[in-house]
């Protein structure tokens, strides 16, 4: 059976391959919605088949339901293999170089009969593409340069993908009797937001039924390895899996191993080395001087993570803070920062609805952030420029202020609404509400959409323009980048970091698990500038408001704690600070 993430790759293929052919908008923002929501759903679409619910699905409609069951049941799509015939599928791999979008793809194709990345490639290099409409010697370079950014793609997977996955099988395995303790160990405890492989650590007197159950989990496509205490899976979608089951008394030290990073166990290694003992995954065993183990000395084990940092004079690390890159310091002086947490986070300031091109109503979105324990929320939909979003006009940017005003009546002691937009900062730096538009707001995102491959001199001066702008309160998603598929826009981060301190703009970390922009050391750098930070979900959709987790990684990653976050901030604290930056 087709995993979801199989399934929403379909989807978003077709939605490349009806754009490429010039089918409405209507038609192929479907697929790309149901793709979407499909990536980033809770549980099997076969569940949802199951129980009837598969059209209760937002953005899943009879059509795209009829399509589901179809690849379910049969593993492939009549649609889809007819979309084959007349576009080729490989054109969809020439949309991901960064500057080529559907328009372009098709040019390629039928000037010069390019399908796939190496013709692209090739015709670049030969000069090929500069005298096509449109083109030129710096967009043909800025292609070939793209197309060497996505060679160097390491074969790591975005967090968001990785985390869903190892989360079920870990689910799994600790239904198995015996299984006394669990938890993702690695990169994907620290939060990275790319991650290699996935390390799931178990503690356990009996490991045989957990390598039992683990080599026969749904989705394996191979067993890599089996043994009495690890064994190793790859997933149909290429992740490998290792597992680990370890004693309890043993389980605080091979916690605190397992996670890593190497620089910071090498740190953690030291110190123990300077107590006299050498310390592994099992225990502290004492040395003599030279670093040679004491013979038949009594080693120290740790049942608990914590034990081990104490053992050390060390207040406990959190996992996110675990690179080597201050933490033994910090925490040797007393000075480890109080991270942000769920329960700091009060209001979501990025989202978006039916006006634009979420998948529901204000009233919806509302429902759904009560139900998540926000006390505000701030709806963005995107501004006019943005087409492909249905972006607002003027005209119905007013309409909808006044559904808002309508529904804080509604909603008074439950919810506060605020009004915003997130807008474009257009190709020549202009942006694009007026000023005296964003001044009827209560908060104005402005962000890069279009134009991304613009020299660093261009893109910077957009960033600029906005910043300096007094009414934008916000910079969405700084870099644009989109995890693995586009890398960050080419800035002048110093000049952009050093604007915002300046005026007090605030930066976002957008928390999309394909976004997560601004990364941990670009937040952590935000924050010993003073520079005030949002962590928003930039949701499309009820289920995407729950990516708030994925913000809150890379923010305790940089450092963040809750006063650094304006989304942490009660209402009448925020509105004061909103209210100034219009002044």
């Amino acid at each position: 059976m087709l995993s979801n993430q199989q399934i929403a790759t379909i989807f978003s293929n077709i939605a490349d391959m009806l754009e490429i052919m010039g089918e409405s908008k209507f038609r192929f923002l479907s697929y790309r919605r149901a793709s979407e929501t499909i990536s980033e759903l809770p549980r099997d679409l076969a569940a949802y088949v199951e129980d009837g619910t598969l059209e209760e699905i937002p953005g899943v409609g009879k059509a795209i339901a009829d399509k589901i069951r179809e690849l379910l049941h049969t593993g492939q799509l009549a649609y889809y293999e007819k979309l084959k015939t007349q576009v080729p599928e490989t054109l969809v791999e020439v949309m991901k170089v960064n500057g080529v979008g559907p328009k372009k793809a098709k040019l390629f194709w039928d000037q010069l009969g390019v399908t796939t990345l190496t013709a692209l490639q090739e015709a670049a290099a030969a000069g090929k593409l500069r005298d096509l409409p449109s083109m030129g010697a710096k967009s043909e370079a800025k292609i070939l340069e793209s197309i060497a950014a996505l060679s160097r793609q390491t074969g790591r997977f975005p967090i968001g993908r990785v985390r869903p996955t190892a989360e079920a099988v870990l689910k799994e395995l600790m239904t198995v009797e015996g299984a006394l303790e669990g938890t993702l160990a690695g990169s994907l405890r620290r939060g990275k937001t790319t991650i290699g492989d996935v390390d799931i650590l178990i503690a356990s007197e009996s490991s045989a039924p957990l390598m039992e159950r683990f080599v026969n989990v749904p989705r394996v496509a191979r067993v890599l390895g089996k043994g009495e205490t690890k064994s190793s899976i790859e997933t149909d979608s290429g992740l490998q899996i290792d597992l680990r089951v370890l004693k309890p008394s043993q389980w605080g030290t091979a916690l605190q191993y397992f996670t890593g990073s190497k620089e910071h166990n090498i740190r953690i290694r030291e110190l123990a080395l300077a107590k006299g003992y050498s310390l592994n995954e099992s225990a502290f065993t004492p040395v003599d001087a030279d670093g040679s183990i004491i013979p038949d000395a009594p080693k120290v084990t740790c049942a608990r993570e914590e034990e081990v940092y104490e053992f050390l004079g060390l207040p406990w690390i959190p996992p996110e803070l675990r690179e080597d890159s201050g933490e033994i310091e910090a925490a040797l002086q007393g000075k480890l920062p109080n991270l942000i947490t769920r329960a700091d986070i009060v209001a979501d300031l990025h989202m978006h609805t039916t006006w634009s091109d979420g998948t529901l109503s204000i009233r919806g979105m509302a429902e759904q952030a009560i139900q998540r324990g926000h006390r505000y929320i701030c709806i963005t939909d995107h501004s006019r420029s943005l087409g492909v979003a249905n972006g607002l006009s003027i005209e119905r940017l007013m309409q909808q202020h006044e559904e808002i005003q309508q529904l804080n009546e509604e909603f008074e002691g439950r919810i506060t609404i605020l009004h915003g937009t997130e807008m474009d900062i257009k190709a020549d730096a202009t942006l694009d509400f007026p000023d005296d538009v964003l001044a009827q707001l209560d908060f104005v995102i402005a962000s890069l959409h279009v134009s991304l491959g613009q020299p660093r001199a261009q893109i910077t001066d957009r960033l600029l323009a906005a910043i300096h702008n007094p009414h934008v309160d916000l910079i969405g998603h700084p870099s644009a980048r989109y995890v693995p598929d586009r890398e960050p826009v080419d800035a002048d981060w110093d000049a952009v970091f050093d604007a915002a301190a300046k005026t007090g703009v605030a930066l976002e970390i957008n928390s999309n698990p394909r976004r997560l922009d601004l990364d941990a050391p670009y937040a952590r750098r935000a924050i010993e500038l003073g520079i005030p930070l949002c962590i928003n979900t930039d949701a499309h959709s009820p289920t995407m408001l729950d990516d708030l987790t994925y913000g809150l990684t890379v923010a305790r990653r940089g450092w963040v704690t809750a006063q650094h976050v304006l989304n942490a901030k009660p209402l009448p604290e925020f509105l004061t600070w909103a209210r100034a930056r219009g002044t």
